[in-house]
């Protein structure tokens, strides 16, 4: 499967922002998706997962309450992050991924087996 992440961009802290991550093929809801960031110079990160069903999900706590995950595998083949409240040290370069495994560890990069190339999200103060 292939992936386009998108919907980056710069917002001020407190608003919202939504990216969107596109998978070709027809075998989207085969895989359980995530969502990891990366700062400049700190190590990548996982955000969010969501079950390849939709009906489980997991986030890191430093965005739970503030970060929904959701996906749509009936039309768009799309998995969603809505971001509210934002942070500035919620800026980095986001990344979605695929992993067509059992629904274990998705905290861990390891786990996945396929990676969108990115879309940068500032946050200014």
């Amino acid at each position: 499967v292939q992936l386009q992440a998108s919907g980056g961009g710069l917002v001020q802290a407190g608003g919202s922002l939504r990216l969107s991550c596109a998978a070709s093929g027809r075998t989207f809801s085969s895989y359980h998706m995530g969502w990891f960031r990366q700062a400049t110079g700190k190590e990548r990160e996982f955000v969010a997962a969501i079950r390849r069903s939709g009906g489980s999900t997991i986030y890191a706590g430093s965005v739970k309450g503030r970060f929904t995950i959701s996906r749509d595998n009936a039309k768009a083949n799309t998995v969603y992050l809505q971001m509210n409240s934002l942070k500035p040290e919620d800026t980095a370069v986001y990344y979605c991924a695929a992993d067509a495994d059992r629904w274990t560890a998705l905290e861990r990069e390891a786990e996945y087996d396929y990676w969108g190339q990115g879309t940068l999200v500032t946050v200014s103060s």
